[in-house]
């Protein structure tokens, strides 16, 4: 655990210290104008809520939405085939980078899941992955197009399945 935490400290760039000094900022703001209007509590009340909200969800929230911005990329499926005499499963696909910033790495990502007639347990089988494989692409230029092939294995799920593919890009 501490190693991903570190990983994950040392992975910030400066847009992240920017948000989370702003949000840190917006909290003290918000606690200091609940000071001024302590004679109000209703509004003294609401202004510490707000604070606190956006204390906790504001870093999250916009560490997500800001790297969706700002590291914005789309991934195609090309090809599947499931190998006769091995339990695997080739995923060939395409990353294109539709952001204004170079990619230094992209880890892609092709998840199988089981396939049902049933909409509802198909929503579900959406977080149950049967098999998961993953490649790490080096330098891509923005504009940029990749082919890339993913080799899942073991894979032996004889039955109906889905494949869908994501990227993470820094």
């Amino acid at each position: 655990m501490k190693a991903k935490i570190t990983a994950f400290i040392d992975s910030l760039i400066t847009y992240d210290y920017i948000l989370l000094g702003s949000v840190f900022g917006l909290f003290i703001l918000f606690i200091i104008l609940s000071i001024l209007l302590r004679k109000k509590v209703a509004l003294a009340i609401f202004f510490v809520l707000i604070a606190f909200v956006l204390l906790l969800g504001g870093p999250t929230i916009g560490y997500i939405k800001m790297h969706e911005y700002l590291f914005k990329n789309s991934t195609t499926l090309t090809s599947q085939k499931q190998l006769e005499f091995v339990n695997a499963v080739v995923v060939k696909g395409r990353l294109t980078n539709d952001s204004t910033r170079n990619f230094s790495s992209c880890k892609i990502t092709a998840k199988i899941h089981k396939q049902s007639k049933n909409s509802l347990k198909n929503y579900i089988y959406q977080f149950k992955t049967l098999q998961k494989g993953s490649i790490v692409r080096e330098n891509i230029a923005k504009g940029q197009s990749i082919d890339f092939k993913i080799i899942v294995e073991p894979f032996s799920y004889s039955k109906d399945y889905n494949i869908s593919l994501g990227a993470k890009c820094r």
